[in-house]
């Protein structure tokens, strides 16, 4: 028997079955039905939420990623610098407790081209983390700390390596080591935008 809760509340849990099965068993094999077991409801609970798959998964992997996205804030907003702040971002970017969010992350590329809920959704969060570093290259350029004719270039260059990389790492486990992925990245920051 299903226990009555309010609407928003049990969309929630769904969403939190949701992710667990995602987890588990990547983004592309996750059905309403193992959500619903998960969940011990019936897939016609879970139907009555979320109109498709493509939106249940889409709003579940946006949850998971909008918290990585604002832990990563809130380390950068801890430290008033431009260089300090670029290095908050790569510190939280790299920790190796997120490897289930890079899986994450992999299974939505993967199956942006089939699911349009998921394509838009990580779009515009790829596109949030990319105006992270713009905003850190601007506030650096404006204040003498970095040399950067297009930030919004560069922060698309600097976001697309250190992606490659930690997916690398999630992705075949032995290729590179996490230290290496974050010294990589930092060292071609430096590069990119001219920093001592």
């Amino acid at each position: 028997m299903t226990t009555r809760m309010e609407p928003a509340a049990r969309r929630q849990s769904i969403i939190d079955a949701t992710l667990a099965v995602m987890i588990r068993k990547g983004l592309a094999a996750t059905t309403v039905r193992d959500v619903a077991e998960q969940l011990g409801v019936s897939p016609g609970l879970v139907h009555h939420y979320f109109e498709s798959m493509d939106e249940l998964l889409a709003t579940s992997f946006e949850r998971a990623a909008e918290e990585g996205l604002a832990e990563t804030r809130a380390a950068m907003a801890e430290v008033p610098d431009p260089v300090e702040k670029l290095r908050a971002f790569f510190d939280s970017y790299t920790r190796a407790e997120q490897d289930w969010a890079f899986q994450l992350w992999l299974d939505a590329w993967a199956e942006a081209s089939r699911r349009p809920a998921v394509r838009e959704t990580s779009y515009r969060l790829n596109v949030a983390w990319q105006q992270l570093i713009v905003e850190v290259i601007a506030d650096g350029v404006g204040r003498g700390h970095f040399s950067c004719p297009d930030p919004e270039a560069s922060a698309w260059r600097i976001l697309s390596l250190l992606d490659g990389l930690a997916l690398q790492t999630v992705a075949h486990q032995v290729a590179l080591d996490r230290e290496s992925v974050r010294t990589w990245a930092v060292t071609y920051a430096q590069q990119e935008l001219g920093i001592a």
